[in-house]
């Protein structure tokens, strides 16, 4: 038991130093938690996702990816497509006049709320250099025996992450009911977007060079 809670507490630590920052997967739950919209799906998804990521890395995936830096060049470019669609998207949502009349009735479906976590989790290059290789590597020093601890750590700190952005977001709920306040949220969402995208795009054309 002496050795499981340190094993627990670096996979927890590791983890949560990685996702609490703001990117795109963040203000997406951040803006559906707002909004009260497929909450727990979304978290359940982002949580789920992360948990298989690190079991990935931390099982030897992660050194096959480093080995393969054209995968990585391609992800980023699909990233970047992405990422800028949606930056546009907001922006525009941000400029249209009836943005706030959007923002608390025009919700979308189940499905296209889960296709967006998905893209903006498994299109980001940087969960697969964050949580797939470095986080692979810290689990992958632990003993093999305490590995599994190590992963469930790392699980549970997204987990209890994701979960206090979604529900926790309600606390916020007062700021949002003025206009303005949806519109600065759409211009952080939209330049963040953006400024994402051209890294990724950078990235990829290095990768590519």
């Amino acid at each position: 038991m002496d050795h499981l809670i340190p094993a627990f507490s670096t996979g927890f630590a590791t983890s949560a130093v990685l996702i609490i920052a703001i990117g795109a997967q963040n203000l997406f739950v951040l803006r559906q938690g707002l909004r009260r919209e497929h909450v727990g799906p979304i978290v359940l998804f982002c949580g789920s996702a992360d948990s298989v990521l690190i079991i990935a890395g931390v099982s030897g995936v992660g050194a096959l990816a480093a080995a393969l830096p054209q995968l990585t060049a391609l992800l980023a470019l699909g990233g970047a497509a992405f990422l800028g669609w949606y930056g546009v998207v907001a922006l525009r949502r941000m400029a249209a006049p009836g943005a706030m009349a959007v923002a608390e009735t025009g919700g979308v479906t189940l499905a296209r709320a889960l296709a967006a976590t998905a893209g903006f989790t498994f299109l980001n290059p940087h969960v697969y250099l964050d949580t797939v290789l470095l986080l692979g590597t810290v689990g992958a020093a632990q003993p093999p025996p305490l590995r599994p601890v190590f992963v469930a750590g790392a699980a549970a700190a997204s987990f209890v992450w994701f979960s206090a952005l979604g529900f926790g977001a309600r606390l916020l709920k007062p700021v949002f009911t003025r206009p303005a306040a949806w519109r600065v949220l759409d211009l952080l969402v939209g330049i963040t977007m953006l400024m994402l995208a051209a890294s990724m795009l950078a990235r990829a054309v290095h990768g590519a060079g």
